[in-house]
């Protein structure tokens, strides 16, 4: 491998061909955005703290005083490229090389490969992830299964490629600048924007992005600063880097005109990462008694604080010019099951409709086989690029809008599946996989993080089941044992046993039982891969 600069380290072998990745140019543009923004970074992930701390204490997330200006003025967001225009259906997945060629042959119109939330971060998955990355613009990205013997090709019309780093609040272990780790928004972000950007553009598109887990636009404006550096470096106009921001957490949804407003010039669009803000609420709120959710499959996009922030976000996108999209059907298709096929597909027509009638300007889906699913429904409600045009003035969403929860039941058949889709998320994140098909469901770490947040904070306030149950410790103990014994049964003994379940079982009873509440459990689940 290649000498790199002064101060710069990686802890980890490469293979062959990872140093077409980790040269020592690339290596260098990275350390100088680290030795730029870290302490900056480091400050904004000790303000989120010190903020939970009076959400703790019992205070409320609520528009800010001091930026009432930027809510109030007439500015918009800077031009839109032409490839960007038309988002009707975006598929996302994980980096991996298979993944890639069928999702940018899916007729998606927009692909976001993903280095976040369904995506494991060993060291192997992010430096091939970035191979197939740079392999997608050198016209080289092809793959033959080595089971099937199968050749899967790039088409000639793919889909326009996104790429999500990972949030603020992550690192990069394996890459040290003067002996820190780095961050892992900027370790994901500087080799993708310094080996493609400008074969992007000589192909008519762009550096494009999807920005992950903000909870303010102070986060937004350290991406911004970011987006003018990195630029500078390469030699690139402002603005030539295009972001879509996910409104997933609670804070920011009363921050997305300053959001938009700090990225203006690089900004598209906001999204509702819908699974990562019920995430978010639950975090939130986690020491408030009056905001326990009933069962995640309860917690709907059409009601509460879920179809509020919704409709505040098509709003306040529309006024500025910038897209609106819409949420992930995480429903996947079941070949083997005509009844659960039909059923699944059924709920992504009725979410795709709710979002284009409400005026989204597209969609997320999980899997190949439901783009076609969601394209026949915006082709239908929305004949033109976009729905820049619907204003959806007649929205008027406050704080006690954001904050409505959602009313239902508790039950003990939720808490139980819980269990099950946490344990079985993060035994497969152990094992390298980031998205998960569990129960006709494409799982990531956001689905992993309802599943334990959720059981925590039922602990937390002793919640009453339906039919009475109480939940306490040793009921969870009960049921994690007994889910456990159904999870063997319907892995199989043997892959059970060859599994990394035990490290799953206990990274979840801990992260649901302790005293204090973990703000994300890829945080110790990340030591065990490092």
């Amino acid at each position: 491998m290649a000498k790199f600069p002064k101060g710069v380290t990686v802890t980890e072998k490469g293979k062959a061909g990872f140093d077409r990745v980790l040269t020592p140019e690339a290596m260098g543009f990275i350390a100088r955005l680290h030795r730029s923004f870290e302490d900056r970074r480091r400050a904004l992930i000790k303000a989120r703290a010190d903020r939970q701390k009076l959400f703790d204490d019992g205070a409320l997330p609520d528009f800010l005083p001091e930026t009432r200006s930027v809510r109030e003025g007439k500015w918009t967001v800077a031009p839109i490229p032409a490839d960007l225009q038309d988002r009707r259906v975006e598929i996302t997945g994980p980096t991996d090389r298979k993944m890639v060629i069928n999702a940018l042959n899916s007729g998606a119109k927009v692909f976001m490969t993903d280095f976040e939330d369904s995506n494991s971060p060993t060291w192997d998955n992010m430096i091939q992830g970035q191979i197939n990355l740079m392999d997608r613009w050198s016209s080289q990205l092809d793959f033959t299964d080595p089971a099937s013997g199968k050749a899967y090709r790039l088409g000639k019309k793919p889909a326009v490629l996104l790429v999500r780093p990972r949030g603020w609040h992550l690192l990069e272990e394996h890459m040290q600048v003067d002996g820190a780790p780095v961050s892992g928004a900027l370790f994901d972000f500087g080799l993708y924007f310094f080996h493609n950007a400008k074969a992007a553009l000589a192909a008519r598109s762009g550096p494009y992005f999807y920005l992950p887990k903000m909870e303010g636009h102070r986060e937004a404006r350290l991406w911004n600063d970011v987006f003018i550096q990195a630029q500078s470096e390469l030699s690139l106009p402002l603005g030539t880097i295009k972001a879509t921001v996910l409104i997933e957490t609670l804070p920011a949804a009363f921050e997305m005109d300053e959001i938009l407003f700090e990225l203006r010039d690089h900004i598209v669009g906001l999204n509702c990462g819908r699974w990562d803000y019920i995430f978010s609420f639950i975090k939130t709120f986690a020491s408030n008694k009056r905001f326990v959710l009933p069962d995640r499959a309860q917690v709907v996009m059409s009601k509460a604080f879920l179809a509020n922030y919704s409709a505040l976000l098509i709003q306040t996108c529309h006024k500025r010019r910038a897209f609106a999209m819409g949420g992930m059907a995480a429903q996947i298709p079941n070949r083997k099951d005509e009844e659960a096929n039909r059923l699944a597909f059924d709920k992504v027509r009725a979410d795709k409709e709710r979002e284009a009638k409400n005026g989204h300007d597209g969609t997320w889906v999980a899997h190949p086989d439901l783009v076609p699913v969601a394209r026949e429904i915006f082709d239908a409600l929305m004949p033109t690029q976009n729905q820049l045009y619907a204003k959806r003035e007649d929205v008027n969403v406050g704080q006690k809008d954001l904050l409505q929860v959602h009313e239902g039941t508790k039950t003990e058949a939720g808490f139980r599946e819980n269990i099950r889709v946490g344990v079985q998320y993060i035994e497969a994140w152990l094992r390298g996989r980031g998205a998960v098909p569990i129960y006709n469901l494409m799982e990531d770490a956001a689905t992993a993080e309802i599943s334990r947040s959720q059981i925590w904070q039922w602990l937390k306030f002793g919640a009453r089941l339906e039919g009475g149950q109480k939940v306490t410790k040793p009921f969870f103990e009960k049921c994690l044992k007994e889910e456990m014994e159904r999870v063997a049964g319907e892995v199989g003994a043997e892959a059970y046993k060859k599994g990394r379940f035990r490290e799953a079982v206990d990274i979840f009873r801990k992260m649901s039982t302790s005293p204090h509440f973990e703000t994300f459990l890829t945080l110790p689940a990340y030591r065990k891969i490092v």
